[in-house]
This record gives C-alpha cells, structure tokens and sequence, in this order.
C-alpha cells in the first residue's frame, strides 16, 4: 500500500475542489495513482471535480493575426499573471503572431530564428526573448502556435489575452465569428461527436459503469444507462451538438444556428493560456521551517 501524503492530498484538492478527507479516501482506494484518485472522486461528486481538474493555473497571453483566408493562433507563456500585462510582453506576443502568419515558420525554433526588432533587442526572435527575460526578469516560453491559409474564410475571437478562438467557415462573416464566441464560453473538444477522440470517449465510459453499477439495476438497464450517459456527454463537448449560447429559446444547436445563417464550419481551434501546464505552487511553511531549520543550523 502506497503511503499517502499530505503534498498528495492538497494536490488532488487542487486540482478538483473536492473535501480533503474525499482526496485522502479517494488516494488511498487508488493505492497512490493520482489520475485513478480523480477518476474515483468523479465517479463520487459527479462532474464536479472533471470541471475543476481543467482549471488553468499557468501564466501568459494568447493572440492573433487574421487577415481574410491566411492567420494565426500563438501562446506565450510567462510566471506571473503581473508580467502578462506587461506592454513589451504584449508586442512580443503580438509580433510572434504577425511572424507566424506572414512567414509560416515550421514550428517555435524556425519561429525563434526569425527576425524582428524589439526594445533594443535582436536580430532575432529568440534575441528579443532572451533580452526581455534579462529586462523584465521573469522566463517567458513561446509555447504553441497554428497557422491558416486556404479554402475557408477565418472568424477570430480573444476573451482577453487568456483565452483565443480560430473558426474555419464559409458563409456570414457574423455567424462565424458568433461560433467563435460561443467555443471560448462552452469549450467543445470536437466539431462534432464522430470527432471526439477514442480515449476521452473511453474513460467518460469507464466513469459511467462506474456509477451505474453502484445504482444496483440490472445488468440490461446499466448497460443502457452507461449508453445513455455517454451519448449526453457526447453532446455536451461536441461543437455542433451544443446548445448555441446565443440561442433565443435556450434550445437551438450550433448546428441549426449554422444551417439558417447558411454557414458551414470546417474546423475550430482553441488555445487557452497554460492549458494542460502545472504550475508550481510554492509552500509557504515548508519554506518558512526551512529558513529557520537553516537559521538555527548557522
């Protein structure tokens, strides 16, 4: 049996909100594995601690450079939400966005050995990284990008700098960018249910015969209840399936919406700032028993 520590209580707290002595019950069931920990408190709370496990705590800015059929989508990652307001921070971003859609780098090294000016820094990309690092002294990481240039028409939207959209349509202009919108608020993981990868499908399963077998039914009615509660969740992250967030009756679908405005979308894409990035999180009183451990050591 695998010893459970505080360190894994609270990190499993933090990642689903759930009661400490749910973390604990729920680490010691799973002999220590922190993703079997999480899957049994969901299978406990509901979807209560999936929501909070996709809580994103690492610091940086998203931005964009769309112009008609050609664009793109960057992540630039910082450590303090402080360095990710900051003005040379923000026009780096911006320039590695401008870059990535006019030159069409093959991935962050070629990115980084383009050249641009900035603050007094250069010739490079990875130059004007390096000098800010030193002016603003924070690291900075350029984390991901995705660029456009095709058939489809481009529809663009930033909740802020923490969250960016690209919608691939043909059709209004007004419709793409409303489904742009309407990703950054529900978050689908795919356009439609055919499109949902094999492993998300598989474990919401796992989840779901979890639950259904503590209900005590019988075997034919779990089965159907397992189905049941995958095909809603099916709807749930599928683009096209969601209720639309602008929809008058509360009721309409992305996918109505799309067809009355006489719009077809080809593909979404989502980036949201630290996505997937575990932040370090300082403790504060191993720190403070460390200095005086090292005091009385002196």
């Amino acid at each position: 049996m695998a010893a459970i520590t505080a360190k894994m209580v609270a990190d499993l707290r933090a990642k689903t909100d759930a009661p400490m002595m749910e973390c604990k019950k729920a680490l010691t069931e799973a002999d220590g594995d922190m993703d079997r920990a999480e899957e049994i408190l969901r299978v406990k709370l509901g979807n209560k601690a999936g929501k909070a496990a996709a809580r994103i705590t690492a610091e940086g800015v998203v931005s964009a450079a769309v112009n008609g059929k050609v664009g793109a989508l960057v992540e630039v990652n910082c450590e303090t939400d402080f360095v990710s307001k900051n003005d040379a921070f923000l026009a780096f971003v911006k320039s590695c966005a401008e870059l990535v859609a006019a030159q069409n780098p093959a991935d962050v090294a070629a990115l980084s050995a383009l050249a641009l000016e900035q603050d007094g820094f250069g010739p490079t990309v990875e130059d004007v990284r390096k000098g800010l690092i030193g002016k603003i002294g924070e690291n900075m990481t350029i984390r991901r990008f995705k660029r456009w240039e095709g058939a489809n028409d481009l529809a663009c939207y930033l909740h802020g700098t923490r969250i960016g959209v690209v919608v691939e349509y043909t059709g209004s202009a007004e419709a793409g960018k409303d489904v742009a919108m309407h990703v950054a608020a529900m978050k689908p993981v795919a356009l439609s249910s055919a499109d949902v990868p094999a492993e998300l499908i598989a474990k919401e399963r796992a989840v779901a015969e979890q639950k259904a077998a503590e209900s005590g039914k019988p075997a034919e009615i779990i089965a159907k209840m397992v189905d049941g509660s995958v095909q809603k969740y099916l709807k749930e992250v599928s683009l096209l399936d969601q209720v639309f967030v602008k929809a008058a009756d509360g009721k309409q679908t992305v996918a109505a919406y799309l067809k009355a405005a006489g719009t077809a979308v080809a593909g979404f894409t989502l980036f949201v700032v630290g996505e997937g990035i575990e932040k370090k999180v300082d403790d504060f009183a191993a720190e403070v028993a460390a200095q005086v451990a090292a005091a009385k050591g002196a």
